[in-house]
């Protein structure tokens, strides 16, 4: 038997439920003001930075990594979506190699989890941020920030339930016999 999905392997998951949907949806938006806000920036603008707070992140080094940062975090937040769409599914034709193919569904869900583990733990600490002062930050900018960067915390646990939801689609309730080549 081939790799290649056929239409019977590509139906005979069920569709994400709407709130799995509307869960990965919100990650991407969560994501998207803080790499708009770190855009600013790359543009020129203190975006709630002191004069000498900025003047570090003025650098052709520093603009690069933001840019780099806010376009890999929104990619991947992205890629969320694709736990409850069809290409999550089967992979799109235009992939090299894999164009086609049904995923392994645990070659999807051990990544996503450890996704999920590794973005609560990182984001979680932003729910001090209130707690500790930011010299480098005016009063207005230290609110700004802080509003851009709490939704952050949703990231981790939005993508552990769409995870959650991908996994009893595809590998509970014995699917996963179905992807097998």
């Amino acid at each position: 038997m081939s790799d290649r999905a056929t239409p019977a392997t590509a139906n005979s998951v069920s569709d994400a439920p709407r709130w799995a949907v509307r869960a990965a949806h919100a990650t991407a938006l969560v994501v998207l003001p803080s790499g708009l806000w770190r855009i600013t920036m790359v543009l020129g603008h203190s975006a709630g930075y002191t004069d000498e707070g900025f003047v570090s992140l003025e650098t052709p080094g520093a603009k690069l990594w933001m840019l780099a940062l806010s376009v890999v975090t929104e990619l991947l937040a992205l890629l969320t979506i694709g736990l409850v769409r069809p290409w999550g599914t089967v992979l799109p034709g235009w992939i090299p190699l894999f164009g086609g193919r049904a995923p392994r569904p645990m070659a999807v869900v051990v990544p996503a989890a450890l996704g999920a583990l590794v973005l609560t733990l990182l984001w979680t600490p932003f729910l001090w941020w209130w707690s500790f002062p930011h010299s480098d930050l005016t009063g207005t900018g230290y609110l700004v920030v802080g509003l851009i960067y709490q939704p952050l915390v949703l990231w981790g646990p939005l993508l552990a339930a769409v995870t959650v939801s991908y996994y009893r689609r595809h590998v509970a309730h014995g699917r996963a016999a179905s992807y097998a080549p």
